[in-house]
């Protein structure tokens, strides 16, 4: 069984990345642009830096591109629509509705029935990628 909560080699479990993009999208609906509204949003404490909800989202729209054909025996993911260059907050959003998962909800259930039900049929993490899975630096 994995550890399914967690993301390999992150600092930060599921839940409080995920935590962090739907406060990212809350902004981004509000109007702002780019990521510091939404580093100022989640808790002082947590050191999280403008640059690391970027690399958050990309990491996150990675694992949710890969993983679309599985997600899509469970959800509904029609609406998706996936940018020619880069990830951008319209995706995500697409993403989380399409999940159900909205900043004002309690939407930590919903996250990790998602996660699991990926993990259970692919025997994957759902974001980031596994020691085993990276490729080799040695040739």
């Amino acid at each position: 069984m994995l550890p399914i909560q967690l993301i390999p080699y992150f600092q930060y479990t599921v839940g409080a990345v995920i935590g962090a993009l739907l406060l990212g999208m809350e902004c981004w609906q509000r109007g702002r642009r780019g990521f510091y509204g939404t580093s100022w949003a989640v808790d002082s404490e947590s050191l999280v830096t403008p640059w690391l909800i970027s690399c958050w989202l990309g990491v996150m729209l990675r694992g949710l591109r890969r993983g679309h054909a599985v997600l899509r025996r469970f959800y509904t993911l029609d609406g998706i629509r996936t940018p020619n260059r880069g990830g951008t907050w319209e995706e995500a959003a697409g993403y989380f509705e399409a999940f159900g998962l909205k900043p004002k909800r309690r939407w930590y259930p919903l996250l990790m029935d998602l996660v699991d039900r990926y993990s259970r049929s692919t025997k994957q993490f759902f974001f980031g990628t596994a020691s085993q899975h990276r490729g080799s630096v040695c040739q």
